[in-house]
């Protein structure tokens, strides 16, 4: 066959989203592909609304909807997602027509570099600086042991044991800072948007599962010092998963040290003797959005 001058599919990466477009007649025999059996990333994301009278499909998602990974090599930030064609059966169950396709896709961007095409506008410090002072910042996640004293050697655990984590940051020439964990989710996947997925920490420093019946998670009072936090979570394993791993990701942030913890910047456990939640610092009030489930963000 002669070659198409347009591509199959033609994969746009923008500075937060990326655009594929997808000719109907995909494997170019003739007959056209339903833009229905079309789906981006594991999401299963659907196409723009189609119109049947056009040649393409087109997709446009974020950067990091629809499933996409994220690879961070020493010059580029690599987002990745899939194309899925799963054709639809057929009236007669016995034969296949079609089979199904996947197409990887790929959006490179260099780190050192402005992504953005707009210009950089100065605040109290120029760019380069601040981006400087940035990169200083050393964020870090662990397991520890039963005395906090050093990182577990084992990262295996059985039901009714305790996690202890320990979230830190280090700097270099920086203000004085307090860290503060926003959110963790854990899955069985890497993938941190997979299902099944357990928010145990969520609004912006609610841990949620210390309300659960028969746990004892909860931030550990008091900070060994205020870039450090660390917190218990109890054992568990998915319903129905035969699997024996858990992948956690966590949002880790920080705050000048001076500044008072607020419903901005808060670590709160809930108390089953009181039946309140209980701030690991500030006032109670902080904390009273983990009830409501609205809490501010940043």
């Amino acid at each position: 066959r002669a070659l198409s001058p347009q591509p199959a599919v033609a994969v746009r990466c923008q500075e937060g989203q990326l655009a594929v477009t997808v000719r109907r007649d995909l494997f170019g025999t003739g007959r056209p592909v339903r833009a229905a059996e079309l789906s981006l990333g594991t999401a299963s994301c659907p196409p723009l609304s189609p119109n049947p009278a056009q040649a393409f499909v087109t997709f446009v998602a974020a950067l990091h909807e629809c499933g996409s990974t994220l690879q961070v090599t020493p010059d580029s930030l690599i987002y990745r997602t899939t194309l899925f064609y799963k054709p639809t059966r057929s009236g007669n169950p016995l034969i296949v027509r079609a089979t199904p396709a996947e197409v990887p896709i790929e959006c490179h961007y260099p780190r050192r570099s402005n992504v953005s095409s707009g210009a950089v506008h100065p605040t109290w410090a120029p760019f380069r600086s601040t981006v400087s002072a940035e990169e200083r910042l050393r964020f870090s996640l662990r397991l520890m042991d039963d005395e906090w004293s050093r990182e577990r050697l084992s990262n295996g655990f059985q039901l009714g044991d305790s996690l202890r984590l320990q979230a830190d940051v280090t700097s270099e020439g920086h203000v004085p800072l307090r860290l503060f964990v926003d959110q963790c989710v854990a899955t069985a996947t890497p993938d941190r948007s997979s299902s099944p997925r357990y928010a145990f920490i969520d609004l912006g420093g609610c841990l949620v599962d210390s309300r659960a019946e028969d746990t004892g998670s909860a931030f550990v009072s008091p900070r060994p010092r205020p870039e450090s936090l660390r917190f218990l979570v109890d054992a568990f394993k998915f319903a129905g998963d035969v699997g024996n791993l858990l992948y956690i990701s966590c949002h880790l942030r920080v705050s000048p040290a001076a500044q008072a913890p607020n419903p901005w910047n808060k670590a709160c456990s809930f108390s089953k003797a009181s039946g309140l939640w209980v701030p690991l610092e500030g006032t109670a009030a902080i904390c009273s959005c983990c009830d409501t489930g609205s809490c501010p963000t940043p």
